[in-house]
């Protein structure tokens, strides 16, 4: 196992395109981390990098002791699975995962160890004698993962290993991913865009956007206490909820937008350093889905204000109610971005009404909630979110001031 260092290290390419721009990054040993962001964030180019199958511009990649910059793939000691399975047709599952050790000229004896090893791991010991066209897509996606398993690596290098696997066969190989990492403790680094599949797989996640680094912490504080707009927007689904409001005092302190007057806790003042500087000041506010409930369900100190339901999203468990507020959606670069990257996505946002915003808030499933018809949310508005209408870094978040380094830097 092994530590793995990114130090200032850049990625650009001819014409100047910056890829990755000043990475620093610490991996730890035995860690799992994710990197996530959208597309074209430069979180593969990352992971090229550290394997080596692209060259660094500037910086340090370091892997254990040694510093990599012009070591070859090969002499990295990491191992490699790809979107794509890239097994050989012609082989069984036995000689494809044993392929790589016969190139380095292992002796049969361990070969073979190995192969049972990792085939018993992994669920494939009655697959060894089949060829790749005869196995699933689950199945051929687990025999990749056990050739790069065989190798015994410093560290495994994962890029999008799953996106090719229908949903609910994803669903069953994260697991099988977590409970792999769990026994085997392997520093491992993957790529992913699916922000769930970073969620549930990562010990830290690390959010990346026009290759700079936003933050990287654990998934929960991701989700919890996002440093800026940006990754409040992209972690979480649905995504967090945005408007503009005025933090004002008036019998305590409210945040006001769109004739709604939410109380703001004395405590969110203490615990936000900052905050109360934004008094009589407007701040970008942000309310996730999850903190939103049903008035006839919610705690009863909990904030509640009427909307119109718009559309109802029944899931089982619970609704997403879609409804509009009567003020415009938030301008700013992050929020732009972020709407740019959906735009790209099949699912892409439901259309402004009327430039007014769309905001979607969970409830329980037993709320009688209609689409059409008024409902009574409540917010706990202990779990309010408030950013910086310029910079659009959180305020109060103990990383701000070095996001706004980072964004001071490479601007």
């Amino acid at each position: 196992m092994a530590q793995i260092v990114l130090d200032g290290v850049d990625k650009v390419y001819s014409g100047g395109v910056k890829a990755v721009d000043g990475l620093d990054l610490e991996i730890r040993d035995g860690e799992f981390m994710v990197l996530v962001g959208p597309s074209g964030c430069g979180k593969s180019t990352a992971l090229r990098m550290i394997a080596g199958l692209e060259d660094i511009s500037a910086g340090t990649i370091t892997i254990g002791d040694r510093v990599v910059n012009d070591l070859a793939p090969k002499d990295r000691d990491i191992a490699m699975v790809f979107q794509n399975y890239a097994l050989y047709p012609h082989m069984t599952v036995a000689q494809n995962l044993a392929f790589g050790l016969k190139l380095r000229g292992m002796p049969k004896e361990e070969r073979n160890r190995r192969v049972q090893e990792a085939a018993k791991m992994l669920g494939l010991e009655q697959f060894l004698d089949r060829k790749p066209a005869a196995l699933s897509g689950g199945q051929r996606q687990r025999v990749a993962m056990g050739r790069a398993i065989v190798r015994e690596p410093k560290a495994f290098l994962m890029d999008e290993p799953l996106s090719n696997l229908d949903a609910k066969l994803r669903v069953s190989m994260r697991a099988s991913l977590n409970q792999l990492h769990d026994r085997l403790r392997v520093t491992t680094v993957y790529v992913t865009h699916d922000q769930i599949e970073a969620m549930t797989l990562g010990d830290r996640v690390c959010v990346l956007r026009d290759g700079r680094l936003q933050q990287v912490d654990t998934p929960q504080r991701l989700f919890d206490h996002p440093v800026n707009l940006f990754v409040a927007g992209f972690i979480g689904s649905p995504a967090m909820n945005f408007v503009t409001a005025d933090l004002v005092r008036d019998e305590g302190v409210h945040a006001v937008f769109a004739g709604v007057r939410l109380p703001v806790p004395e405590e969110t003042l203490t615990t936000k350093p900052g905050l109360d500087g934004y008094l009589g000041r407007k701040v970008i506010l942000g309310i996730r889905p999850s903190d939103f409930e049903d008035a006839a369900h919610a705690k009863p100190d909990w904030a509640t204000f009427t909307v119109e339901a718009g559309v109802i999203e029944e899931l089982g468990s619970e609704i997403n109610v879609i409804f509009t507020i009567d003020a415009p959606p938030v301008e700013h670069k992050d929020t732009a971005d972020l709407a740019a990257d959906e735009e790209g996505e099949d699912d892409a946002a439901i259309p402004l009404n009327e430039d007014r915003a769309l905001w979607t808030a969970r409830v329980n499933a037993r709320s009688a909630v209609r689409p059409g018809r008024p409902v009574e949310l409540a917010v706990d508005t202990h779990r309010l979110h408030f950013f910086d209408p310029d910079t659009g870094l959180a305020i109060g978040h103990p990383d701000s001031a070095a996001a706004k380094a980072r964004i001071t830097k490479t601007s």
